[in-house]
């Protein structure tokens, strides 16, 4: 059996993908794969996902520069999440988040309201050109 065909993927072809960075253990982000985004992954060693907006292969990094180097790839008890363990690269500390934190995961929710508990390492105008129209 191809070990892709042992993954549970969704009536869209997709799976959910965590992105974990290695050594800090923080989870950078959360984001979808379909069984082509996952095959690249494991190929190139580099995060590929699925945008469902734009419905296409986002090579992670490929506008903003902020690449993400995959050490491995776990699949979880039930076959129907990935967990990707990687090294965010292009900025120091790495950028994951297209506001331009470390982590998707900036809000904490403290005394019945979400706080930010992350700030902005980087403006996100100056990491991404805006698309014309």
């Amino acid at each position: 059996m191809d070990w892709l065909d042992e993954v549970k993927w969704d009536a869209n072809g997709l799976v959910p993908v965590i992105a974990q960075e290695r050594g800090s253990n923080d989870v950078l982000m959360f984001a979808w794969m379909n069984r082509e985004a996952l095959a690249k992954t494991a190929e190139t060693g580099r995060a590929v996902y699925f945008s469902r907006s734009r419905a296409k292969l986002w090579f992670k990094g490929e506008e903003s520069g902020h690449v993400q180097t995959v050490h491995e790839i776990r699949l979880d008890c039930d076959n129907d999440v990935v967990l990707l363990k990687v090294t965010q690269l292009g900025h120091e500390p790495g950028i994951a988040c297209h506001t331009g934190r470390h982590s998707c995961f900036f809000s904490k929710y403290e005394n019945g309201r979400w706080v930010v508990a992350e700030p902005v390492l980087k403006d996100p105008a100056s990491i991404y050109t805006p698309t014309p129209r």
